[in-house]
């Protein structure tokens, strides 16, 4: 474990495991806010991969905690070249789910020159039509039950966009109000991350991570659209068609619909999509064998 100062008083929280002499990965957990747990650990071969955990800005156990404070896209795409810099890679291939996969795309656009591929779980493109199914009332057609608890903490006048009501709660000045709606968030958020679940396991699953900063850094990013033009990730996959992409998405996913994977897969010549029967959360079965599988078949194609 070993930290990394980088630019406006942040310190960023990575470790790196495995064969030095294996394939560099990244992982980019979810969220944004999501931080690495140590379960992620199980999608790889560490005989083979070299495998660098990334806790980005405000999240895990990077430094400040669950801020805000210049915590945008632009930022950590660049945290991501100082860490490599300071690693002393050159090219590293990109794993990275939900949020995860929206900063990978990115990251590769941008630099294509420094990734050697990518493996991408619950496709978020980041767009005005993924935020306004997920936070705009979308997602009452399939789980009314939960979306009610969800807005119900919202008055009338704010109901058309509660993520701006959400987030100027999680913003308050009183921890209680803070803690509250920050719960209610990842609540919702956990109750349609799987196909099958109880506000129990829910309930034990948020207070099994530091939630805070998953909530307030989601809203921070969804109320600003990830601070991308919309429909930037489509407009700009020519500079990444070239890169070998596996994508894997759930055919029930409620928080990244796989309409977005789809997309994705249409615009890249060397992708290739595995549609599983799960929802979002890496977790699920499908899922996790899927990416093992993928991570395993990618790591032979690169020669390692």
């Amino acid at each position: 474990m070993a930290t990394l100062k980088v630019t406006d008083g942040h310190k960023l929280h990575y470790t790196v495991k495995g064969n030095t002499h294996g394939l560099p990965v990244l992982y980019l957990h979810g969220g944004p806010g999501g931080g690495c747990s140590q379960a992620v650990q199980r999608f790889f071969d560490f005989r083979r991969n070299r495998v660098i955990f990334l806790d980005q800005r405000g999240a895990g156990k990077s430094r400040p905690f669950a801020t805000t404070k210049n915590n945008t896209t632009d930022h950590l795409v660049e945290d991501i070249n100082r860490l490599l810099d300071h690693l002393g890679l050159e090219k590293v291939f990109l794993f990275g789910g939900s949020w995860g996969s929206t900063l990978a795309l990115v990251y590769a656009i941008r630099y294509p020159e420094r990734v050697t591929g990518l493996l991408l779980r619950g496709i978020f493109l980041a767009t005005h039509a993924e935020n306004n199914f997920y936070l705009r009332g979308g997602m009452k057609q399939f789980f009314p039950d939960v979306w009610n608890r969800f807005i119900s903490h919202v008055p009338t006048r704010h109901k058309t966009d509660p993520a701006i009501f959400y987030e100027k709660q999680m913003n308050s000045r009183v921890s209680e109000i803070r803690r509250a709606f920050a719960y209610e968030w990842a609540f919702y958020e956990y109750s349609i991350a799987k196909l099958c679940t109880t506000d129990k396991k829910t309930d034990a699953a948020i207070k099994g991570f530091p939630f805070e900063a998953l909530s307030r850094l989601e809203a921070h990013y969804i109320t600003r659209n990830c601070f991308l033009p919309d429909n930037y990730i489509l407009e700009n996959c020519s500079r990444i068609k070239h890169l070998p992409v596996s994508i894997v998405q759930g055919r029930y996913d409620m928080i990244c619909p796989p309409s977005a994977a789809f997309e994705l897969h249409s615009k890249l010549p060397k992708s290739v999509l595995r549609i599983e029967t799960s929802g979002h959360s890496g977790g699920e079965k499908p899922i996790e064998a899927r990416l093992i599988s993928e991570m395993k078949r990618m790591t032979k194609s690169a020669g390692y």
